[in-house]
C-alpha cells in the first residue's frame, strides 16, 4: 500500500510538471502573439512620431525657377520635365524661424532663382523674397507674407556647442521633391569644414560642420537637423557622395552659426564676416622637422600676409622659405599662431572658428605668436571679409 501511494504521488508529480510546460508554452506563444499584434509599446517610435508631428508643420518645401546654366543647379534634384527649357523647376528645404515670416533655407538653394515659392506642410503654397544670402556659411533668409498662411510655431535652435558624437540626429526635409520625408541616424562627428564648388562661389571655409548618417539627399538642402527633442542642431547643407545621393555621409552647418549669420541678415540684409588677411595652415609633425620644433607643437603657420590687410598693420610675418614636404609645397619662416584672446589654437580649423563665430569685424582680437624661439602677444583690429 505505501509503494502504490509513492508511485501515486510520482505519477500525479509527471502529470502536473507535464501540464505546467504545457500552460507555459501556451502562455508563451500567446504573448508572442501580443507582441505582434501590437500591444507591445516601442518607445523610440512614439517619440520620433512625436517629434515628427511637431516639427513637420514648421518644415517647408522650397520650388524655385532656376536659368537652366546656373552653376547650383548641380546641387538640387530638378524637374525632368523642364529638361531643354530655359528655365527650370528645382527643390529644396527650408525651416521656420520666427513668427514674423521668416524661413532659414541654404544659400545655394535660392541662388539665381528668379521664383521662390514656399510649401507648408497643409498644402500651403505662397510666394517669398530673399532677405538676405551667405554664400561664406551657405545660408539665406527667406521673407513670406505671414497673413496667407496658418503660421506654425518656430523651430528652437539648440546650443551646438553641446552637441555630442553619439546623439540621436533627425532629418526633415523634401529629398527628391519628397516634401516632409524624416530620416533618422547619428552624430558621427564634429568639427568637420565644407569648402569648395559644393558651397558655390565662396573661397573661405565655414568651421564647425557636423557630420550625420541619416540619409541626406538633394533637396534636403535648407532642412532642420533635430535632436530627440525637435531642436534644430543644424542645418542639412552638403552629402558626400559618387552618385548624388546619400552614401551615409552628410554635413549640417551648426545652429550657432545659423543664429549669428540669420540675425545679422534679418538685422541688416547682409552677413560680414570678420578677416585677419592671412594664408597658413596647420603644423604637422614634417613641418615641425622642418622648423626644428617638438613634434607635438601645435599651431597655424603663416605661410602669407596679405598686403593692407589687418595682419600685414597689425605686423605679422609671412614665410620666407619656399621648402616642398612630401609633395605639398610649404612657406616657411612665418609667425606662428599659437592662440587667439584665450583660446588654444592646436589648427587652422580652431583659428577659423574662433574667428567665424566668437568675433566681427572692427573686434581688436590678441594673438599669440611663436616667433624667433619665444611667444609674444600681438592685436589684430579685424577687418570686413571680401566678397570676392
Amino acid at each position: 500500500m505505501l509503494r502504490l501511494s509513492r508511485l501515486g504521488l510520482l505519477m500525479l508529480l509527471v502529470v502536473t510538471l507535464s501540464f505546467g510546460v504545457i500552460l507555459g508554452t501556451v502562455t508563451t506563444s500567446s504573448s508572442l502573439l501580443r507582441v505582434q499584434g501590437q500591444d507591445f509599446v516601442d518607445q523610440q517610435s512614439q517619440i520620433l512620431q512625436a517629434l515628427y508631428k511637431q516639427v513637420n508643420p514648421s518644415v517647408v518645401s522650397i520650388d524655385v525657377r532656376i536659368p537652366a546654366d546656373a552653376e547650383n543647379l548641380d546641387l538640387l534634384p530638378v524637374d525632368p520635365n523642364d529638361e531643354g527649357a530655359p528655365l527650370v523647376r528645382a527643390a529644396g528645404s527650408g525651416f521656420v524661424y520666427d513668427d514674423t515670416g521668416h524661413i532659414i533655407t541654404n544659400a545655394h538653394v535660392v541662388a539665381n532663382a528668379t521664383v521662390i515659392n514656399v510649401q507648408f506642410a497643409d498644402g500651403s503654397v505662397v510666394s517669398a523674397e530673399v532677405v538676405g544670402a551667405d554664400e561664406d556659411s551657405d545660408l539665406a533668409v527667406l521673407k513670406v507674407d505671414t497673413s496667407l498662411v496658418d503660421w506654425p510655431q518656430a523651430l528652437t535652435l539648440a546650443n551646438s556647442d553641446a552637441i555630442e558624437v553619439g546623439q540621436r540626429a533627425i532629418a526633415i526635409g523634401n529629398p527628391f521633391n519628397n516634401p516632409g520625408s524624416m530620416t533618422q541616424g547619428i552624430i558621427s562627428a564634429l568639427g568637420r569644414s565644407l569648402v569648395g564648388r559644393q558651397l558655390g562661389d565662396s573661397r573661405f571655409t565655414i568651421p564647425l560642420v557636423i557630420q550625420t548618417d541619416a540619409a541626406i539627399n538633394p533637396g534636403n538642402s535648407g532642412g532642420p537637423l533635430l535632436n530627440v527633442n525637435g531642436e534644430v542642431v543644424g542645418i542639412t547643407t552638403a552629402i558626400w557622395s559618387r552618385v548624388r545621393q546619400s552614401s551615409g555621409v552628410g554635413y549640417a552647418v551648426p545652429s550657432n552659426i545659423i543664429h549669428k549669420v540669420a540675425d545679422q541678415i534679418i538685422e541688416t540684409g547682409k552677413m560680414e564676416h570678420s578677416y585677419m588677411g592671412i594664408q597658413g595652415r596647420s603644423l604637422t609633425v614634417e613641418i615641425n622637422q622642418e622648423l626644428g620644433l617638438d613634434p607635438k607643437f601645435k599651431g597655424v603657420l603663416i605661410q602669407q600676409v596679405d598686403p593692407g590687410t589687418p595682419a600685414d598693420k597689425a605686423g605679422l610675418r609671412s614665410g620666407t622659405k619656399d621648402v616642398t614636404i612630401d609633395e605639398i609645397p610649404v612657406v616657411l619662416g612665418g609667425d606662428i599662431i599659437t592662440g587667439i584672446d584665450d583660446v588654444t589654437v592646436r589648427s587652422f580649423d580652431d583659428l577659423l572658428a574662433y574667428l567665424f563665430v566668437k568675433t566681427d569685424p572692427g573686434q581688436t582680437v590678441t594673438l599669440q605668436i611663436y616667433r624667433d624661439g619665444e611667444t609674444v602677444s600681438v592685436d589684430v583690429q579685424l577687418g570686413i571679409r571680401p566678397r570676392n
